[in-house]
C-alpha cells in the first residue's frame, strides 16, 4: 500500500468519505484509499444483522429523509427504498404523546378538542412572548409555555446534554418542529425513506469500484507522516484531534447502548419512545418498525447519553463555536503545505443529517477538483 498509488487519502468511511471516493472514481478515475479506526464502513449509519437475525442500527437510529432531489437521485443508484415509517412518541406522566408536538398531542395534554385556530390561540395564551430567544429554554417557552416545556423538553435536554437548556443554542430544541395539524411524522421532508437492504449495503455498493480500497482498523496517526496521496487528504475525523488538541478539546456528547431482544413481533407501538422524565436512558428504539423485517422476534436499543466516548453530538455554545473557528483558521493556514480538507460532522464540528453529509461529500468533491486545478 504505497501512497503514490492513490490520488486521495480519505480518513473516515462514513457517508462523506464514501461519497467522495465514489465521485472521485466514477467522474475523475481517481484512486482512493479509505481508512477508518472502526472495522466497517458507513460511519454511524452502520447497520448489521445481529445474533437474532435482525437488522439493527449499531449507533442509534438513522431516519433517512431529504428535500435534496440531487441527493435522493444520487443515492437511488445504489439502493432501492422502502417508506420510512418514522413515528415517535414521548412518555409523559404515564401517557404516550405524539412527538413532535401536534394537534393530537395538545388535545390529549389539555384534555380538550382543538382545531388549528383553537390551538393557535391556546399557545398564544400560554407562551411567553420573546421575538429573539437567545437559548433553547427561551425558544420553547416562547412557543409552548412553561408546562409543556417542563414536561416534554427540560428533562430530556438535561439528560441528553447535561447542560441546562438556557445555556444551549436555540437550535438544539428548535430542531424538533411544532405542528398545528395531525401529522405524526417525526421528520419533515419530501422523501422519508429507508434503504431497502440497509445503509451498510448502500454504502458498500458506492465503494465497489476497483479504484477504491478500504482499510479498517487503521489509525490515521500511524500513517500520516509516511502516506502522502498525490492530490489531497480528506479528513472526516475530529478537527481538534488532527491538530493534537493544541488549542484544547472540542466537547462532544456520546452515547452508550443497551440491547434487548424479545421473542415477539413488536414491543412498542412505534419505532421510538422518548423518556423526558423517566429512567436514565433518553429513548428506546425498535428499528424493526422501519426496516419492515418479517421476523418473529424484535430487538430494542436503549440510549444512555455520556460525556465521554465516541463523538456523536457537538455542543452548540458560543465558546465551542469560537474554539472551532480557531481550529478552522489553523486548517486554512496549513492547507498549502498539507492539502487536507476537513469535511463532515466531526471535521466541521456540526450536527448534520445523513442526507446533508452526502450532499456535503458531493460538494466537497467539486471543491477538491477545483482547488487542485483538475477541471
Amino acid at each position: 500500500m504505497e501512497s503514490n498509488d492513490f490520488d486521495l487519502l480519505i480518513v473516515g468511511a462514513g457517508p462523506v468519505g464514501c461519497t467522495i471516493a465514489e465521485r472521485a472514481a466514477s467522474i475523475k478515475g481517481w484512486n482512493s484509499l479509505i481508512i477508518d479506526k472502526r472495522d466497517h464502513i458507513g460511519g454511524n449509519c452502520y447497520d448489521f444483522i445481529n445474533s437474532a437475525g435482525q437488522l439493527v442500527h449499531k449507533y442509534g437510529p438513522h431516519y433517512f429523509r431529504t428535500n435534496y432531489e440531487e441527493v435522493f437521485s444520487y443515492l437511488s443508484n445504489f439502493t432501492n427504498w422502502i417508506p420510512g415509517d418514522y413515528k415517535v412518541k414521548s412518555l409523559v406522566k404515564d401517557k404516550l404523546y405524539p412527538i413532535p408536538i401536534n394537534l393530537s398531542s395538545l388535545e390529549k395534554y389539555f384534555n380538550c378538542k382543538l382545531n388549528e385556530k383553537d390551538a393557535t390561540e391556546l399557545l398564544k395564551r400560554i407562551s411567553i412572548p420573546n421575538k429573539s430567544p437567545k437559548n433553547s429554554e427561551e425558544f420553547i417557552l416562547s412557543r409552548l409555555g412553561e408546562n409543556l416545556y417542563k414536561d416534554f423538553y427540560l428533562g430530556y435536554t438535561l439528560k441528553q446534554w447535561e447542560i441546562h437548556p438556557r445555556k444551549l443554542d436555540p437550535s438544539v430544541c428548535g430542531r424538533v418542529p411544532i405542528r398545528l395539524n395531525r401529522d405524526e411524522s417525526y421528520v419533515n421532508a419530501i422523501h422519508k425513506v429507508m434503504p431497502a437492504d440497509g445503509f451498510t449495503k448502500m454504502f458498500s455498493k458506492m465503494i465497489q469500484s476497483p479504484r477504491i480500497v478500504f482499510e479498517g482498523e487503521t489509525n490515521f496517526k500511524d500513517i500520516k507522516d509516511s502516506f502522502v496521496p498525490k492530490i489531497a487528504t480528506v479528513y472526516t475525523g475530529p478537527i481538534d484531534e488532527y491538530f493534537d488538541y493544541c488549542l484544547g478539546k472540542l466537547p462532544w456528547r456520546s452515547l452508550e447502548f443497551e440491547w434487548q431482544t424479545f421473542e415477539k413481533k413488536f414491543v412498542q407501538p412505534c419505532v421510538q419512545i422518548n423518556y423526558p422524565n423517566d429512567h436514565n436512558f433518553t429513548r428506546s428504539v425498535e428499528i424493526k418498525h422501519v426496516t419492515k423485517q418479517d421476523i418473529g422476534s424484535t430487538t430494542l436499543s436503549y440510549e444512555y447519553p455520556k460525556s465521554t466516548g465516541d463523538p456523536y453530538y457537538p455542543i452548540p455554545q458560543p465558546s465551542t463555536a469560537e474554539l472551532y473557528q480557531r481550529y478552522r483558521e489553523i486548517a486554512r493556514e496549513s492547507y498549502q503545505q498539507n492539502k487536507v480538507h476537513f469535511i463532515g460532522r466531526l471535521g466541521e464540528y456540526s450536527y448534520i443529517n445523513t442526507d446533508e453529509a452526502v450532499k456535503r461529500g458531493m460538494e466537497a468533491f467539486n471543491e477538491i477538483v477545483n482547488s487542485n486545478g483538475h477541471n
